[in-house]
Order: C-alpha cells, then sequence, then structure tokens
C-alpha cells in the first residue's frame, strides 16, 4: 500500500509540473506578445518571431527578429523574472547571407513576394536600381527590406548583393533617374542597334558619360549601356529642381491614368491602390508606406465630417469597412483627391482612372462614397513615416 501511495504521489508531482511548465509557457509567450506589440506590431516592416519550448527541463528561446531592440527587451524581462533561458534566436541579417547583407534591383521591376517560392502572392516591386536590406536566405530566394522597410522574398535572380562598403559606392555613385514611363537601355549610341535592357518610370542607373543625345551608364551588374537624355536626368539634377505640390501630384496621377491593375504592383507595369499612390508620391520625391493600411498611420488626419469640404488637391482617401462595436476599421483601398468641382478623386481599381463622389456625375463611384473612411495630408507635412527624398537616406543597420 505504501508503494502504490509513493507512485500516485510521484504521478501527481509529474501532472503538477507539466501543468507549470504548461502555465510558464503561455506567461512567456504573453511577455513576449506585449513587446511585440509595442516596438514590432507590424510584421510587413519589423520581424518577431519568438517561440519558447521546454527542452530536458530547460527553456530555449528560438525564432527570428530584426529587431535587437525587441530582443533586449525580452531578454531583459525574464532576466528581471529570475527566468533563465537558452537564447537561441536569430537576429536578422545573420551568418545566412554573409557579409553581403544589401543589394541593388538588377531588373527594370523586380518581383518581390510573401514567401520564398514563385508561386506566393506579389507583396510588392522594386524598380532598377532600388536598393536593398538583405536579411535572410532561403534556397534561391531572399528575404529583403524595401527603403519603405516592406520586407518580403525575392528571387537571386532580381538583385545583386553587395557588401557595405560596395553599397555605399553604389549610394555615393552619380545617378541617371528615368523619368518617362517605358523605355530602353542601348548597347550603342542608337536605337537601332539592340537593346540591354527595358526600363520603366522612376528606374535608377549609374551614370558614366553623355553627349548631346545619350547617357552611357552602367546597370547594377556592371553591364554597360545607353539611355536616351530626353527620356531620363541626372538624379541629383531632378530632384534639385523637383517641386512637390498640388499640380505635381495631379499630373503624375494623371500620367498614369489607364495603366492596368496588379495586385502587389507598385511600377508603370502594373500597380494596385497603394502601389499607385506611392508611385506617384515617389516622383514627386516621396517614398510612403506601402499599404493602404499604413498609408493611413501617416500625414495629417483632414475632412473629419467625411464631407470633402476639407480636402485639397494630393490628399489620400481611405476607403474600407467602418468600425463597429465588435470589429475594428479595415482599410482596403486608397485613391488621391483632385480638388475641383466634380468632387474627382483617381485610384487603381481594374485599372488606374478618375471617379467621383458627386451623385450628379456620369462616373459616380456610389460604392466607395458609402465605404469612405477619411483622409491624409502628406503634402507640407513633417512624418516619420514619409520620406523626403531630398534628405539623405540610410539603410538601418
Amino acid at each position: 500500500m505504501k508503494f502504490l501511495n509513493i507512485i500516485a504521489l510521484f504521478s501527481l508531482l509529474i501532472v503538477f509540473s507539466c501543468k507549470n511548465d504548461a502555465v510558464n509557457i503561455s506567461e512567456l509567450n504573453e511577455i513576449s506578445s506585449e513587446i511585440k506589440k509595442e516596438i514590432a506590431p507590424d510584421s510587413r516592416v519589423e520581424l518577431f518571431d519568438i517561440a519558447f519550448e521546454n527542452n530536458d527541463k530547460k527553456i530555449v528561446l528560438s525564432g527570428k527578429t530584426t529587431s535587437k531592440k525587441a530582443l533586449q527587451m525580452l531578454l531583459d524581462s525574464l532576466k528581471n523574472r529570475n527566468i533563465f533561458i537558452e537564447n537561441k534566436v536569430r537576429v536578422l541579417p545573420d551568418t545566412a547571407v554573409g557579409n553581403q547583407q544589401f543589394a541593388v534591383a538588377k531588373n527594370s521591376v523586380i518581383n518581390i513576394r510573401s514567401e520564398a517560392k514563385h508561386s506566393a502572392e506579389l507583396g510588392t516591386q522594386a524598380l532598377l536600381g532600388m536598393s536593398l536590406k538583405v536579411l535572410n536566405k532561403e534556397g534561391d530566394f531572399y528575404q529583403i527590406q524595401t527603403p519603405d522597410n516592406y520586407i518580403s522574398w525575392v528571387d537571386k535572380g532580381g538583385i545583386v548583393r553587395m557588401t557595405k562598403s560596395e553599397f555605399d559606392l553604389w549610394n555615393a555613385s552619380k545617378k541617371v533617374i528615368f523619368t518617362e514611363i517605358f523605355g530602353f537601355i542601348y548597347k550603342e549610341k542608337s536605337v537601332e542597334n539592340g537593346i540591354v535592357s527595358d526600363i520603366s518610370l522612376g528606374g535608377i542607373v549609374q551614370y558614366l558619360d553623355e553627349d548631346a543625345t545619350f547617357y552611357q551608364v552602367k546597370m547594377p551588374d556592371n553591364t554597360v549601356g545607353f539611355l536616351k537624355k530626353s527620356e531620363a536626368n541626372l538624379y541629383e539634377n531632378w530632384l534639385q529642381t523637383l517641386i512637390p505640390s498640388e499640380e505635381n501630384i495631379e499630373i503624375f496621377a494623371k500620367k498614369m491614368e489607364g495603366f492596368p491593375y496588379l495586385w502587389g504592383g507598385t511600377s508603370a507595369k502594373g500597380m494596385d491602390c497603394s502601389g499607385f499612390t506611392k508611385m506617384v508620391y515617389l516622383m514627386n520625391g516621396f517614398i510612403i508606406p506601402r499599404d493602404a493600411s499604413q498609408q493611413i498611420n501617416a500625414g495629417k488626419i483632414v475632412d473629419e465630417n467625411l464631407n470633402f469640404a476639407d480636402l485639397q488637391k494630393g490628399d489620400l482617401l481611405f476607403f474600407g469597412k467602418k468600425a463597429t462595436e465588435n470589429s475594428k476599421q479595415k482599410v482596403t483601398h486608397v485613391g488621391i483627391w483632385l480638388g475641383n468641382e466634380k468632387q474627382e478623386f483617381i485610384h487603381a481599381s481594374g485599372n488606374v482612372h478618375i471617379s467621383s463622389m458627386d451623385s450628379t456625375q456620369p462616373h459616380f463611384d456610389e460604392m466607395n462614397k458609402n465605404r469612405y473612411l477619411g483622409s491624409k495630408r502628406y503634402l507640407g507635412e513633417k512624418d516619420a513615416q514619409i520620406i523626403d527624398l531630398k534628405t539623405t537616406i540610410d539603410l538601418k543597420e
């Protein structure tokens, strides 16, 4: 009988121990979640994927993050609670990418996907010459971060990887920006003797030389070619003479009228609603957040009464599901206000086109008027999420 009681007590201790372990892991996950909410709430721009597990009576911390700050906060929190762990968290970028932790887009447009496979959803795009940060590697794909901090995956064929010194040299070199919708980089100073690459609006290449008709340029992979001067400009000249204004917002927006809709697209070859607004603002000298649900968090709130009375040309209009007692507001669409008597706005939906909030107009958009959530003003506003290209841009370490 005494032996049976000892067995029963031992079994109870095991169950109690397992229960405590389960509670501890749950508490640890809660601590981690709170830190994630504070430091890295949006996984599109900051990774904090952390897991706890019991391993031989030892708690092991694993996963990956791009935030040293968030990880240190977690480690300090655990230490203050006298919880000792084995830290196996990868802080990206790490040895998976070695010392080539930077890259530049080498094709006219590169497709950046939500997962490390060609069949994955298109998350965003990058233009020729765009500077990128390399975080991780899986097979033939690299996890990268674009200048708007968007994190996704690109096939190795779309980028040229660089060390920090090589990357700094690229960024410091004299550049040429392509300012027409579509064009080509030619093998020689002639449009008749072959093409090196296509190029689209906003593409950037390195300047080598020029004559009256052509720029001699070098692509990120060191391919040399010639770009028509009538379709491009020296980047510094373009930037210095660029005057962001309501009128220029409208000019570039209307240049893209008729462009096809492409989910995840942010280029002249196809764009979604927020890719369109990004492109318009890029050609006015600003890098803005990638998605509509991120863009609504930047800039100054306007039109709080939702009657369009306080809007100015260039303001961003947001649409989606309004908040209820049981659900939060959900932003699913964005457009640009044109500021005229027809209450017109331009947006990418099916293709880039102009719609109206005025029910008397033939292009009245009843659906979007009914799901209008509010507007934000970017022009003239100081905001950390609205990057002015006239200031120095350094990818964060």
